[in-house]
């Protein structure tokens, strides 16, 4: 077994949890856990609905099996239609199913449902993905599920496509919303969810929602805008501030990153300035001193592009990458088997991924299954 792994920080997600329950309040505190829990693996799971997550979401009926096997009892929306061929593994594992059309509600009543199937309908409001757009098949949707004695109208939800702090989009989305549910007594369905963690942070609560879904926030990664104190971005930020006045600017929700990835040194060489490492012949050594062997690679989601890691608390570079394993540089001697840092304490998940060009989301998904996840409390 390689020393390579993750580590996720349950003290971390059990703060951030508090933080996030303390600051916005819900009914339904609904866990977005698609991906593999955003990569985090499912270990975090339990943490989760012991801290406050009433509600689980996932993309499709492959993810909500492997989260039913890990957690019994909590609801688990689905938040793409699935194909109805799989009904009877929706019933037996009590899975929220999404409807986004009247065609595919129509299939679903022609089969024969002896348990309670709870239903969410998913509006399109502007992102032009999911979701009905016309305010009477919504309508006609809402009265042939009434109409059905074992199908659950248990929720409506939309999603925004951004969060309103520069744009009038999302107040363009949620007056859509408004109008196509217009017929509808919302205060009868139980969960309305309109908003993520994005939007949680920038807009102020809407009335009538009881539920919101929370991803990127509760694993440690708040939006943050900070504008540089120059005349004009002042200028462009009060512009702003006017322009849209429920936006919220300011954000001083504490939650930290619960994940960090390590490795540990499995080889090393002493290396004489000019030498070539890896495949090609372009990685040459600038400066005699020693070449370390890493057990972590592209294949796990980490290249060369990363730049640079830590061992102990020395930023060394990487010279060069293969499938398996990374070789970095330093001038320093160090033993087989010490720690090596990719992202954690000295380099923040969020700063690599700014150096990388890419956002947290994109981050996350580089990192693959292969790398083993370990719990630790409190490091």
């Amino acid at each position: 077994m390689r020393d390579t792994y993750a580590l996720l920080n349950l003290k971390n997600l059990e703060n951030n949890l508090k933080e996030i329950r303390n600051k916005y309040h819900y009914q339904y505190y609904i866990g977005v856990v698609k991906n593999d829990c955003y990569h985090h693996g499912p270990l975090i799971l339990k943490t989760l609905v012991k801290n406050g997550i009433n509600y689980l979401a996932v993309s499709s009926l492959d993810e909500a099996l492997k989260v039913r096997k890990v957690i019994k009892n909590i609801p688990i929306l689905c938040l793409e239609p699935i194909n109805l061929k799989y009904l009877k593994e929706i019933l037996n594992n009590n899975i929220t199913i999404t409807i986004d059309n009247l065609e595919y509600l129509k299939l679903l009543v022609k089969e024969k449902i002896r348990k309670k199937l709870k239903i969410h309908l998913a509006i399109d409001t502007g992102m032009n993905r999911l979701g009905f757009t016309k305010r009477n098949e919504i309508n006609e949707a809402v009265k042939i599920i009434n109409t059905h004695s074992s199908l659950v109208l248990e929720g409506i939800f939309s999603h925004f496509k951004t969060s309103g702090l520069q744009d009038s989009w999302y107040y363009k989305q949620l007056d859509r919303f408004k109008y196509l549910t217009k017929d509808i007594d919302l205060k009868n369905i139980p969960v309305i969810h309109l908003g993520r963690s994005i939007t949680m942070q920038r807009q102020p609560k809407v009335s009538f929602s009881t539920g919101i879904r929370i991803g990127l926030l509760m694993y440690g990664y708040r939006d943050f805008i900070k504008y540089p104190n120059t005349f004009i971005l002042k200028l462009k930020e009060n512009y702003y501030k006017k322009k849209y006045p429920l936006a919220i600017y300011e954000n001083h929700l504490n939650v930290q990153p619960i994940i960090s990835l390590y490795t540990s040194i499995i080889s090393k060489r002493e290396v004489n300035k000019g030498f070539l490492v890896g495949y090609g012949l372009n990685n040459k050594i600038k400066n005699s001193g020693f070449i370390y062997t890493l057990p972590i690679g592209y294949a796990d989601g980490v290249s060369k592009k990363f730049g640079y890691v830590y061992i102990l608390k020395e930023k060394c570079e990487i010279i060069a990458d293969s499938m398996d394993m990374l070789m970095v540089y330093s001038s320093n001697d160090y033993d087989i088997g010490t720690k090596v840092e990719i992202f954690g304490n000295l380099r923040s998940a969020k700063s690599l991924a700014n150096y990388l060009g890419i956002n947290i989301y994109h981050l996350l998904n580089l990192i693959s299954s292969r790398v083993t996840k370990r719990v630790d409390y409190d490091e």
